[in-house]
């Protein structure tokens, strides 16, 4: 089960739970890996996640994978956005994805972003990304793979980077 934090009364309340219809937040770490230095993409991400109503935590610039799984477990997140513009998806990404699972944070939920071609899309998939969003993505469409993802969750069905490998959105 993801860890999801509801804003109940101006406080959150750990664990899962519902207050009101839709008042269900997740926290999610928006990351730039690498050496890229384009954020602007990422900064629109954080914000439209965080006016859906979740928890996000943005990295700034320049991170390693190592410490973006530090972050990740460090703010407790349920999920990590990963922007990519300058090609190094194909290496930089799966670190993440294994640094997650080596750290047995199985549960949290990759997804990225970016520049990122359609013949590289199946090797991420299969390290454990569950979407990857182009340019021309539209915030709704974030939003509703994120209710998706609630919705597996809630039916046992695998959503994090180390559960059963398959599905993505």
């Amino acid at each position: 089960m993801i860890e999801y934090r509801a804003k109940c009364s101006n406080r959150f309340i750990e664990g899962y739970h519902r207050c009101r219809k839709n008042d269900l937040t997740m926290r999610i770490v928006v990351a730039k890996p690498g050496l890229d230095g384009h954020d602007r993409g990422a900064k629109v991400i954080a914000r439209a996640l965080r006016d859906g109503g979740h928890e996000v935590i943005y990295t700034g610039l320049r991170r390693t994978p190592d410490e973006i799984v530090r972050i990740v477990i460090d703010e407790d997140a349920g999920a990590v956005g990963l922007s990519s513009l300058s090609g190094a998806h194909s290496v930089l990404i799966p670190r993440v994805c294994e640094g997650l699972r080596a750290s047995k944070m199985d549960n949290v939920i990759v997804f990225a972003g970016g520049i990122i071609p359609e013949h590289d899309r199946a090797s991420l998939y299969d390290v454990g990304v569950r979407a990857i969003f182009g340019p021309g993505t539209t915030s709704t469409e974030i939003l509703e793979f994120l209710s998706t993802i609630e919705e597996r969750s809630e039916s046992g069905d695998p959503v994090g980077v180390g559960e059963e490998a398959g599905w993505h959105w």
